[in-house]
């Protein structure tokens, strides 16, 4: 009776609405009770939160469908939920009891209009793989090609239906009754959730995406997409080339083969770099599932069901608004923020740029030299903090790649331990400003104006070395080797890029990892790339003082 009550509209909705009703009120009477806000109440508050998020992971194991997925899509919003809600969701996975290859074989021969023995030798009826969405089976084609094929799930379609009714209801429920309709844009977010997954239902996108991406790393000697057959596929049914590999974090298959650790972390590396540097689509969910090794060391990407884009604009608003933080120009920070849409209309610009001003200013101040994963913790509080209580919302595509950044590194992290992200991401960067390994010119052109403001400063310094009446300021070799060693320090800045997007998405979002090593990756990441930046904006602020010295003296 219970696994038929979970196709049954009313039910499953009641079941949604009435969960989230009951968090609200418990949020309601907690606050209620609770007016002085000390470590004993924060520490409730904590509980409280993440017995909510488990008893949401417990509804979305036991009835499926669109709560798997969309729990996965909160694990991304570090910008509007605590991290005690996220971290409970990070246990989330998207594997569930498989259904019976009956319903499968009815969905394949409906689609193909055909029967299975028509277009295959063999199938195992047992799946290799169950999900929220599809089954995959491994099959055989008649000339013996040994296939994948994914289907979509019997009534997946009718049950996401029904959930997206209820999370109607949900979000109406937040935007009228809650402090979050007026600091994030529900019906906005609503629509983010229903596109993004959609998407994931209409498997000849995720065909197309595959090809896309198979086209685009045709060069990468070390990188595979497997072949799919569009002839066989269809909205519900998806065929592509079997691969026979493990996860990339197989640690034991790597050691057994003979595999350079190093060199598939180098693979991997230059594949992100890749993805989230220039403009174009990204693999948004790029866990050590979706990240296969093959025995001679290759890496192989699967399902490109859930992708992210970044647009042109965008980058060169993200540039903006890096190269405001950077000139102390908060008017260009404003700026970027709202061509990306990153504020909400009723924002208070002047407000907003005050508190990033004072928020960029407290850190600046501070010792970096002693920087440690105990003091990025805290800065990450603090500005996930400052997120939530500001009109500041991330599109979809933002969180997502903020999350796959995060798991990216994990899994860099965990495939090589030794790695040095900024070392890797030098050489990258210089060639990107060269314009030698970039495909976009925009990006060409994104480092030409980047360079042009910040290099008259240099030449500021020169022009005073080169002044007779001041050399004698200058007879320190100390100072001489310090002011220079910033220098090359502020030119390596541009390594932040390299995170890019994902620098911005990782720190701005605040993304919390999906696995443990992503996060000992995500700190030790984030420690090199602040250390750069602070680095930057202190030895820029010199120079402007040195040049303001000079004309002011001369």
């Amino acid at each position: 009776m219970g696994k038929r009550l979970k196709y049954i509209s009313i039910y499953r909705i009641s079941i949604i609405v009435w969960m989230a009703l009951k968090f609200l009120i418990q949020i309601f009477w907690f606050e209620k009770r609770h007016r002085i806000w000390d470590q004993d109440t924060k520490r409730k508050w904590e509980e409280m939160l993440a017995g909510q998020a488990e008893e949401y992971r417990k509804k979305a194991v036991l009835l499926g469908g669109l709560l798997i997925k969309f729990g996965q899509f909160l694990s991304s919003r570090g910008d509007l939920l605590p991290q005690s809600f996220i971290k409970e969701l990070e246990g989330l996975v998207d594997r569930v009891e498989p259904v019976p290859f009956q319903y499968s074989k009815q969905t394949i021969e409906e689609d193909w209009n055909a029967s299975l023995d028509e277009h295959l030798s063999d199938i195992n009826e047992n799946s290799v793989a169950s999900a929220s969405i599809g089954e995959v089976y491994k099959a055989h084609l008649k000339d013996g090609t040994p296939v994948a094929v994914k289907v979509q799930r019997y009534r997946v379609r009718d049950t996401f239906r029904m959930d997206f009714k209820a999370l109607k209801i949900v979000f109406w429920m937040l935007d009228k009754l809650t402090v979050y309709g007026k600091k994030a844009d529900l019906p906005a977010l609503y629509r983010e959730v229903v596109r993004v997954i959609s998407n994931e239902l209409d498997f000849t996108m995720e065909l197309e995406n595959g090809n896309h991406f198979k086209k685009r790393f045709a060069d990468f000697d070390d990188v595979y997409i497997p072949d799919y057959y569009s002839d066989l596929s269809t909205k519900r049914v998806l065929v592509m080339e079997w691969i026979e590999g493990t996860k990339i974090t197989d640690l034991s298959f790597i050691k057994k083969h003979g595999i350079d650790r190093e060199g598939i972390a180098r693979t991997l590396f230059d594949l992100c770099v890749e993805q989230f540097l220039y403009a174009g689509m990204f693999h948004s969910d790029p866990h050590p599932g979706n990240l296969m090794l093959k025995e001679d060391g290759t890496v192989v990407v699967i399902d490109f069901g859930m992708v992210g884009e970044i647009k042109n604009e965008d980058a060169n608003s993200i540039r903006k608004m890096i190269q405001g933080f950077i000139l102390d120009d908060y008017d260009r920070v404003i700026e970027s923020l709202q061509e990306m849409d990153f504020l909400l209309p009723d924002a208070d610009t002047e407000k907003v740029k005050k508190l990033l001003k004072q928020t960029t200013d407290m850190y600046l101040d501070g010792n970096f030299d002693k920087l440690d994963a105990h003091m990025m913790n805290d800065m990450l509080g603090d500005l996930q903090e400052f997120v939530k209580e500001q009109p500041i919302q991330l599109p979809a595509d933002y969180a997502f790649l903020g999350r796959a950044t995060s798991i990216i590194v994990g899994v860099l992290t965990s495939v090589y331990p030794q790695i040095d992200l900024i070392r890797w991401g030098r050489p990258v960067i210089k060639e990107w400003m060269s314009g030698e390994a970039s495909s976009f010119s925009l990006y060409k052109e994104i480092a030409k104006e980047t360079a042009r403001p910040l290099l008259s400063l240099p030449r500021a310094l020169v022009e005073y070395l080169e002044d007779g009446d001041k050399e004698r300021e200058w007879k320190s070799y100390h100072q001489k080797n310090h002011l220079f060693h910033q220098y090359y320090l502020f030119y390596t800045f541009f390594s932040l890029v390299i995170a890019g997007i994902g620098a911005a998405a990782l720190y701005y979002t605040f993304i919390v990892p999906v696995l443990p090593t992503v996060w000992i990756g995500s700190i030790l990441s984030g420690v090199g790339v602040l250390g750069f930046l602070v680095s930057s904006v202190n030895h820029l602020r010199m120079l402007k003082r040195i040049h303001h010295n000079r004309r002011n003296e001369g």
